[in-house]
């Protein structure tokens, strides 16, 4: 057993109750617009401990995830997870498309070779799936469309396009 593995500190977490869970979403939504997601994402985790079918926390808890994409190894499985998990079909669409949409950003800032195009495709299967939310969204609710249309303007701000063919190009003598 390695050092590290015999100094690990283990803690037995302290519940949250059941009527602070509206106070602790709010806290963890004010966290996330502090650019704490960690903080945010504990809350949840807090919230989902005590209620585990509360679709804001699990909302929250995608979101911090998301901020975390690019730093943390496993948050965009975790947030996609969540997101397949949502109760209704409309939420399940919209948030993997904010999965989607937050990889492409990732990879456009992302100073790998290649990137570029990975980042048009995350776009474009965002779009795709804020097009299909759009269908299902409450009346009055455009924020689908105006997702659409962020990947949309980002797309051509950037000039990305789609990954050149694989297929081997002629060798000239």
């Amino acid at each position: 057993m390695s050092t590290s593995e015999t100094n690990k500190k283990v803690f037995s977490l302290k519940p949250l109750a059941r009527e602070a869970v509206e106070s602790a979403l709010n806290k963890a939504e004010h966290y996330r617009l502090l650019n704490q997601p960690k903080l945010a994402e504990s809350i949840c985790l807090d919230i989902l401990d005590v209620d585990a079918n509360n679709q804001k926390a699990s909302i929250v808890l995608l979101l911090a995830l998301t901020d975390q994409f690019g730093s943390a190894p496993n948050a965009a499985k975790q947030a996609q997870e969540i997101a397949n998990k949502l109760k209704d079909d409309y939420s399940r669409l919209y948030y993997t498309g904010i999965v989607h949409e937050r990889q492409g950003s990732v990879a456009l800032a992302s100073a790998v070779h290649g990137s570029d195009y990975d980042a048009y495709e995350w776009y474009l299967e965002a779009m795709d799936y804020y097009e299909k939310a759009s269908t299902l969204a409450p009346s009055g609710n455009n924020d689908p469309v105006l997702r659409w249309n962020t990947c949309a303007r980002t797309i051509m701000q950037f000039n990305l396009e789609e990954r050149p063919s694989d297929a081997p190009h002629p060798i000239l003598e």
